[in-house]
């Protein structure tokens, strides 16, 4: 009986570990601030809200594919979106590294705001 519990207990664990992150919880990849180091102060405030605008959407879906993920388990004992391609965790991770370099970029040029 022990075997059967722990077994299900080591399922969980691993069921769980595949589920969607929340972007909050998702560490940003390295992008490089040199990228961004051509571009005018004006530009960078477009790049900058370019990406914004793509890590808004992006921070939505992999919002909706961790809670799918979480209701997934729940009822069926498996992360559903993740499983059906939903998380986009290297694309949040990707979003937030081009936001930090343009940051960076902006600071190291004297941009305004």
């Amino acid at each position: 009986m022990n075997t059967k519990i722990a077994f299900a207990g080591l399922a969980a664990v691993v069921l769980l570990a595949g589920c969607a992150k929340r972007p909050e919880s998702i560490a940003p990849s390295y992008v490089s601030h040199l990228t961004y180091m051509d571009l005018s102060c004006s530009q960078l405030l477009e790049e900058r809200a370019r990406v914004d605008a793509a890590y808004t959407q992006a921070a939505q879906a992999q919002n909706d594919a961790a809670s799918g993920d979480a209701v997934g388990v729940f009822f069926l004992g498996m992360p559903t979106s993740t499983l059906s391609g939903g998380n986009i965790a290297p694309q949040v991770a990707n979003l937030k590294g081009q936001q930090e370099a343009l940051h960076q970029a902006s600071i190291r040029k004297n941009c305004s705001a």
